[in-house]
């Protein structure tokens, strides 16, 4: 009997949305398949106590070793796909019908005089048009229920039609307007007949007509004020809407198509694959792969291709495959498709309609299990001991890096130069400890210095706390601390002071205050050499530094000539490369809000006590920058709240003001005059 705590999911890991999932056994069999509203709380609710489980809940959760799911759009997504799961794999557990003919249809009588819309179990009859099926006869006659508003077919039984007629008088839902009442003659049987095929063409996914049809005529009763039928017209669209949520997951019934999607970064992929036979969703696989060479996502979608069709043959290899890329070479890959099915197969990406709508979701699928991958690999205790172990053998460190600090420059063409520092400790993000840097030393471009200027600041600042919470001691002026002069380039800090802005009120340290045992520099030789060259000069001996370069993810040591080359499984490698994108990203954002806000300035900045209101004022007075740096002072006085003191600083700041670049017409080239419509 198994624990279920042993394969429980972590609740960040399980998405909130709605989906279905798959308990199974030691042996990999489904044991048991739900659908959910949200997964997250669903799950949650088998791993309670097993005292407090249902005793046959409690059973199945004991015997089952693992538990997956599928993330889907709506809920009546999750229905389809549960009845295709309990078809496919038979679940022990689960509360089934063991053949098709258990399951419920929504049926409409065409052999009839007067066809009936109505639900259906048992065999196939001639001259019925069936869609379905469905896991529960509620689904349908909730569907029912929404399409009688615009399509009122009957749905009466032959007893209760045979009574109204010979009472001449109809059953309720002829009165309310979800029937159109032939048993009384208010229709024909032609008029009757032809609302029925209406019904079963929107049921087979012919829904644009009718929509637009409606449209038109709810605008039209609008213009001729008639309200009430648009208002009509208007809930008759919603409720077609509503009904249209049905088809998300299945397609046309002679649908025969693998839809494969990809969820990517630079070093894993992961693939999703549903199989569609009959139009409904039959299967699903996927796995995530390691990216060992550079390889787009067309040469991801081959690969796949291969790994899934290279063994097989006949009817495995569906009529049409629906991918997000299509291979470099389609042509041949299509031909090497159509001989391993022994007819024509079509691979194509879909561009509209159901298809791409179910792309999307197995786009979705994609995604999360690449997310479920990486939060499991970097959560995992083990995984994450053996990766700082294998970092510590490979830069030959005295012990496991507990604490790794990554930094990383980023600038859009020598301008706006910032530096991110991120913090990883036991091997996870620590947030609260990323800091981001503006360089101050130059300007221009230039790494290796920026590099340098960051390094040099962070653990200046870690000295000072060093000084301010005594761990030197407080010092005499001119005394050296223990053991010798303090290192070369620091400066002693009398009296443990820090800066205010690094100290909280309860006189811990606010930031800065611990050294890492590792410094992970964005870069090469060149940046690894600078950081080493920032620590020498302060002094700073303990803390080891590489660089990863990601051209080939090489791990460079200072003064190597050689980089260290990990191996791509290395579980050491994964975590330097997870450390590096995350300062890489993290820089990235820094430097996109900084130019932002920079291109978002005005000379009005400057005016002390200047708000926006009377920012705005100035422009909407002036109708632009450029009209208003050509104001006079007395001109600005007259703005309702500017007096002359406010107006001569005004005066004084666009003058001061460097002239801004003109603005070019990108499509023609030409420079456009500033004359109007500029914003502060």
């Amino acid at each position: 009997m198994a624990d279920p705590s042993s394969y429980r999911p972590k609740p960040g890991q399980i998405p909130d949305s709605p989906g279905v999932y798959k308990f199974r056994d030691e042996h990999r069999r489904v044991i048991y398949v739900g659908k959910a509203k949200s997964l997250r709380q669903r799950l949650a609710n088998y791993f309670q106590p097993l005292a407090s489980l249902h005793p046959r809940t409690a059973t199945m959760v004991t015997t089952a070793a693992s538990v997956e799911w599928t993330v889907v759009s709506t809920e009546v997504e999750a229905l389809q796909l549960e009845y295709s799961w309990i078809k496919e794999f038979d679940p022990r557990f689960n509360v089934k019908y063991r053949d098709d003919k258990s399951y419920p249809y929504l049926a409409v009588t065409m052999n009839e005089e007067f066809p009936r819309v109505q639900v259906m179990r048992g065999h196939k009859k001639k001259g019925v048009r069936y869609f379905g099926p469905y896991a529960h006869a509620w689904a349908i006659r909730e569907t029912v229920d929404l399409m009688l508003r615009v399509f009122p077919v009957r749905t009466c039984s032959a007893g209760v039609f045979r009574n109204a007629a010979s009472a001449g008088r109809p059953c309720l839902l002829g009165y309310i307007g979800k029937c159109s009442a032939p048993c009384v003659a208010r229709v024909t049987p032609e008029e009757h007949r032809e609302l029925a095929d209406d019904f079963c063409d929107f049921m087979a996914g012919r829904t644009g007509t009718y929509i637009r049809r409606l449209e038109k005529q709810m605008m039209i009763a609008a213009e001729d004020m008639e309200y009430e039928k648009a208002a009509r017209l208007r809930d008759d669209i919603e409720a077609l809407r509503r009904a249209m949520e049905k088809n998300a997951v299945v397609l046309a019934d002679a649908t025969d198509a693998d839809l494969i999607a990809l969820a990517e970064d630079e070093l894993e992929a992961a693939v999703q694959i549903f199989h569609v036979r009959g139009g409904r969703v039959r299967g699903q696989r996927g796995w995530v792969t390691d990216k060992v060479e550079a390889v787009d996502t067309a040469g991801l979608v081959e690969h796949a291709l291969q790994q899934l069709y290279g063994e097989e043959s006949g009817d495995a290899v569906p009529k049409e495959v629906l991918v997000p890329a299509l291979p470099e070479d389609t042509e041949s890959v299509a031909a090497w498709l159509s001989g391993r099915r022994g007819s024509l197969v079509s691979l194509r990406v879909p561009q509209r309609g159901d298809k791409k709508d179910l792309m999307e979701t197995v786009a979705r699928n994609a995604q999360q299990a690449l997310v479920l991958h990486k939060t499991k690999r970097a959560s995992d205790l083990t995984t994450r001991s053996r990766a700082l172990e294998e970092i510590a053998e490979a830069l030959d460190l005295d012990s496991a890096p507990l604490r790794i600090e990554c930094f990383d420059i980023s600038h859009l063409q020598g301008e706006d130069v910032v530096a991110s520092m991120v913090v990883f400790e036991d091997g996870l993000p620590r947030k609260s400890e990323y800091r981001r840097f503006q360089i101050k030393g130059f300007e221009g471009q230039d790494d290796v210095r920026s590099m340098h200027e960051v390094i040099s600041r962070r653990f200046k600042r870690y000295l000072a706390e060093k000084d301010r919470t005594g761990e030197w001691g407080a010092l005499a002026e001119g005394e050296a601390p223990p053991g010798g002069e303090p290192p070369a380039g620091r400066e002693v800090l009398l009296g443990g002071e820090v800066p205010a802005e690094d100290a909280q009120d309860d006189g811990r340290p606010k930031r800065f205050a611990y050294p890492p045992q590792l410094v992970v520099v964005d870069g090469g030789q060149p940046q690894v050499a600078a950081a080493r060259r920032a620590l020498d000069e302060l002094g700073i001996d303990d803390v080891a530094v590489c660089g990863l370069a990601k051209r080939l993810e090489e791990v460079w040591l200072p003064g190597d000539d050689d980089p260290v080359v990990l191996p791509r499984s290395s579980e050491g490698l994964y975590l330097l490369q997870r450390v590096r994108d995350t300062a890489h990203d993290f820089a990235i954002r820094y430097q996109r809000s900084k130019r932002t806000k920079r291109l978002r300035t005005s000379p009005l900045d400057a005016v002390p006590g200047l708000g926006e209101s009377r920012k705005q004022a100035l422009i909407k007075h002036f109708g632009s920058v450029k009209r208003l740096k050509q104001a006079t002072i007395e001109q600005i006085c007259e703005v309702p709240g500017f007096g002359r003191k406010t107006a001569e600083a005004v005066a004084v700041a666009l003058a001061q003001a460097a002239p801004a670049a003109p603005a070019v017409n990108t499509a023609t080239g030409e420079i456009m005059e500033d004359d109007g419509g500029t914003t502060a």
